[in-house]
């Protein structure tokens, strides 16, 4: 049963220091989630915004006429500073100059592709990273609120058996503490539902840029194979 009686204060840090254990080390969980949540949804805006800048950068430098010889040397210069569509097409030119003239075009390229979706691949992992953890903190933080209103609430009905005369202002105070359990798990839910929404969108639409891109310097090093 809670400590806190009808003429105690009420006030926010007196409902949680006064909840019963269980409910306390729920609240402890949400917290835990709440902030890794705000931790990663600022890290992942930041990943976002850099790598559609360096995108946009790239493709402009790319269609207005650059030697690609010249990008990939520059790529290969900066590999650790450059970005997923630049790696993309550094991986896929390392792979196409690879081949001796008169390689069968099929087999140049087959090779070419092969090596931009693998690295196509690991980008797009390392933006999705943590992505998975706003998903689940969305959807089962609320439930976990749940379960420590649903105990508190318990606990609160549980002590009216031990009085003769019971109200509204016995059982206030704990269900009171309970609720503040429900507002935590969707004061961690909300925020890692409407980022995840936004970020996969964002991601979805970098994964088609990069395939359309793919596509096209494909076509592009399939004519130089073809001259």
């Amino acid at each position: 049963m809670s400590a806190i009686t009808v003429n105690q204060d009420l006030s926010l840090l007196n409902l949680i220091s006064s909840a019963s254990l269980p409910v306390q080390l729920i609240m402890v969980v949400l917290l835990l989630t709440s902030f890794l949540s705000w931790w990663f949804i600022f890290r992942k805006m930041f990943v976002i915004r850099y790598t559609i800048k360096q995108s946009d950068e790239f493709e402009d430098i790319f269609w207005r006429g650059a030697d690609l010889h010249t990008l990939y040397q520059r790529a290969a210069n900066a590999r650790y500073s450059s970005g997923s569509m630049e790696r993309i097409f550094e991986a896929g030119y390392r792979e196409f100059a690879k081949h001796a003239p008169g390689t069968d075009v099929s087999t140049v390229m087959d090779g070419t592709r092969r090596a931009m979706r693998a690295t196509y691949q690991r980008e797009m992992d390392k933006l999705e990273l943590h992505l998975s953890f706003l998903a689940t903190a969305g959807s089962v933080s609320p439930y976990i609120g749940l379960l420590g209103t649903v105990w508190g609430i318990m606990n609160s009905f549980r002590s009216l058996s031990n009085m003769t005369q019971a109200t509204i202002a016995h059982v206030a105070p704990g269900i009171a503490e309970a609720l503040i359990a429900t507002a935590m798990g969707l004061f961690a839910a909300i925020p890692a539902v409407i980022a995840y929404n936004r970020y996969a969108s964002d991601i979805d639409q970098l994964a088609t840029r990069y395939e359309s891109f793919m596509e096209e310097l494909s076509n592009v090093l399939q004519r130089r194979v073809a001259e």
